[in-house]
């Protein structure tokens, strides 16, 4: 097999690394012949989590599982007096 690749920096200012390589399906069954197919991967690296505008999953997590036990427990989370 003969597998190849480039890095580059995109636009973003994110690590973009490339790999040509070859994908083998077999369909199932015996007796079959397999698919050969040239593919290629992208392996995207961020200096930075992508955090969009929710914040981190670090901040969000104890949020949403807050909310989720508070009508478990009976207990209301009172937002509006």
């Amino acid at each position: 097999m003969n597998t190849k690749g480039s890095e580059r920096i995109n636009e973003d200012g994110a690590t973009e690394i490339r790999v040509d390589t070859v994908d083998i399906q077999s369909p199932p069954g015996e007796n079959k012949a397999g698919r050969m197919e040239n593919v290629g991967v992208v392996h995207l690296i961020r200096d930075k989590p992508n955090t969009g505008d929710k914040g981190s999953t670090a901040e969000a997590t104890p949020k949403a599982f807050q909310s989720a036990k508070d009508p478990i427990s009976g207990h209301a989370h009172a937002t509006n007096k």
